[in-house]
């Protein structure tokens, strides 16, 4: 007897902790509860903590409080231009009422597929009433905007909070940008000779004017040098005019001896003269005609020409006597 009412004491008490432990439950921080009672809601639990409920008549149903992701597929949008982009966009958000959250959605995979199609009609909104340009570059940020308080507008109905959205990636399609790749390509290819074409026609005016300075340069310098050259010569004559004028004898003498010196230079030029020639006068009487002594004969003999090489023509010399010089 003793034994079966111990058993029975035993089995109530294990009852009791259990209806304990079923009316007990905790709520962590980052969740928030909703109480059920025969699946009617009866209250909201938001802050952390342990909490009771009525065993075997309430359910507890735990919602997620932290920021959730939504990666949305890409989906290809024809922009106002026309062009077709294929746009790779993600969204965050948050349950902010789980009461409404449960009844319309009732769990995050339904609020994720209801949300993928509210985000998928936004972006085909948003980025179909712009260009391809203001997408990609010059408006994202903006466009960005509008696409999050588009999908907020109507996630408000379902509890939830858009909190970002974000256009990871906006291309064209493959073949698209392909195309537009060669254009690219074209129009880079035509800059780059129109600019090499300018860059030789600046070369070739640069050639020019400078070849035009050059010529005139050398011209300038040229005809300084023929006019100094003149003005020297003039003064070379008028010393020689001025020292044949002084003395005859020596200034045939003098330039008799340059004419020696010229002629027997080392070189191809021969030349065949007769020993009592006009031009080596002075080799037969160095005496100078002035003094008193007899001259040498003053018709000038004619050079023969030798087998080995070109005939001179001896060059008259200033006076009455000639002084010829070897041709070269």
């Amino acid at each position: 007897m003793k034994h079966s009412i111990g058993l029975i004491l035993a089995i109530l008490a294990a009852a009791v902790l259990i209806v304990l432990y079923s009316a007990l439950f905790q709520v962590y921080q980052t969740q928030q509860a909703l109480v059920l009672r025969f699946g009617e809601p009866v209250r909201v639990i938001e802050q952390p903590g342990l909490n009771a409920k009525i065993p075997l008549v309430d359910s507890v149903i735990l919602v997620d409080k932290r920021i959730l992701d939504l990666e949305n597929p890409s989906q290809e949008v024809i922009a106002a231009d026309q062009k077709r982009l294929v746009v790779d966009a993600f969204a965050r958000y948050r349950i902010v009422n789980p009461l409404r959250f449960y009844q319309s959605v009732g769990t995050v995979e339904g609020a994720n597929s209801r949300l993928a199609t509210i985000l998928n009609s936004a972006l085909r909104r948003v980025l179909g009433e712009a260009t391809f340009i203001e997408v990609v570059r010059d408006q994202r940020e903006a466009l960005m905007g509008r696409i999050r308080d588009q999908v907020n507008r109507e996630a408000q109905n379902f509890g939830i909070n858009i909190l970002d959205v974000r256009i990871r990636r906006a291309d064209l399609p493959e073949a698209n940008s392909q195309a537009v790749f060669q254009r690219m390509q074209t129009e880079r290819q035509r800059e780059a000779a129109e600019i090499r074409a300018q860059g030789g026609e600046a070369s070739q005016a640069i050639r020019a004017r400078a070849d035009r300075d050059s010529t005139v340069i050398v011209a300038e310098a040229n005809a300084t040098a023929d006019k100094l050259r003149g003005e020297g010569e003039a003064q070379r004559n008028e010393i020689f005019a001025q020292a044949y004028s002084k003395d005859k004898d020596f200034f045939d003498f003098y330039r008799s001896m340059q004419a020696y010196e010229a002629s027997m230079k080392s070189g191809d030029t021969r030349m065949l003269l007769a020993p009592d020639s006009d031009f080596f006068r002075f080799f037969n009487n160095p005496v100078p005609a002035g003094t008193g002594a007899p001259s040498a004969p003053s018709a000038s003999a004619a050079p023969a020409p030798a087998s080995s090489g070109p005939a001179a023509t001896p060059a008259p010399e200033t006076g009455s006597q000639p002084s010829p010089a070897p041709a070269n």
